[in-house]
């Protein structure tokens, strides 16, 4: 079919979509899809649900060690308990260094919030490039099947990215798959068929294999990010390592009311510390 339509994306495993509303007598075209979908996401993002989760992560956060935590997020951001590194549950002691850390936040939020701003920030600034994506990709081998729409994307050669990170994005190739009835994501993955180099490669060069993927799914009428992927390797001036390196999954997920505060967060955290890796139960 080869209509052009936004890529929903590689910075954003997080996002959700509202209920889907298209109605028409002819089959929708993707960009159809993909833009019934990204009209309700703004909207969602101004009421985001927030909840309680278990989080399993490997990443240079976590210093390359699997760690298990109990998250609970709030308006300002996320509360983290460690449960468990690789696996072994913390002895006492690093239990209550951990419990020490979490008063610290109580005591002095400001920090907190500063750090979590700061991430937001991020958040913010890569959100702008949505504004890019509609006119960077080209869909294919669409398909329609059990209520699933599912699409394969490829680079768009009448566009001309600026930067790394748009010319790493916009360089990849993959599939986007969308739920139908609710138009909402359900999976994208994209894997960098070749290196990008800028400069020649005297600047910066991201590897061939560079990919990442997302994968969302309904539960008890909520929208939930459950698993991401990203796996950017290359090289930046004067040859250092440059990239990311992240796997994230989520489960036992419990809805939390709003307005729950960073010192209700800590506490909730820490009233389910014991729990592991357990369902969390109904509050």
């Amino acid at each position: 079919m080869g209509s052009r339509v936004v890529l929903v994306a590689l910075l954003f495993p997080g996002v959700g979509f509202g209920q889907g509303t298209m109605v028409s007598a002819n089959p929708p075209t993707p960009l159809e899809v993909v833009n019934a979908m990204i009209a309700h996401e703004d909207d969602t993002a101004a009421h985001r649900d927030q909840y309680e989760f278990l989080s399993k992560e490997r990443s240079a956060r976590t210093g390359g060690h699997l760690w298990t935590e109990r998250v609970v997020e709030t308006s300002f951001g996320r509360v983290r308990f460690l449960l468990a590194v690789d696996g072994t549950p913390l002895n006492p002691e690093q239990e209550g260094a951990e419990r020490g850390r979490l008063a610290e936040i109580v005591a002095d939020p400001a920090a907190f919030l500063a750090r979590e701003r700061a991430q937001k920030d991020d958040e913010a600034s890569a959100r702008k490039m949505l504004d890019l994506l509609p006119k960077a990709f080209v869909f294919d081998n669409v398909r329609l099947k059990n209520g699933v729409w599912t699409m394969d994307f490829h680079p768009n050669p009448e566009y001309s990215p600026r930067g790394l990170q748009e010319r790493v994005l916009c360089a990849m190739s993959g599939r986007v798959v969308i739920d139908a009835a609710q138009d909402r994501l359900m999976h994208v993955e994209g894997r960098l068929p070749q290196d990008v180099s800028i400069g020649f490669g005297l600047l910066a060069t991201v590897k061939a294999g560079s990919h990442f993927s997302s994968e969302r799914a309904d539960e008890d009428g909520h929208w939930r990010t459950l698993h991401v992927l990203t796996a950017i390797n290359g090289k930046a001036i004067l040859f250092k390592s440059v990239g990311k390196d992240t796997e994230v999954t989520r489960s036992a997920f419990h809805y939390l009311q709003p307005g729950i505060t960073v010192a209700q967060a800590v506490s909730l955290a820490e009233s389910s510390a014991g729990e592991g890796d357990g369902v969390v139960a109904a509050r």
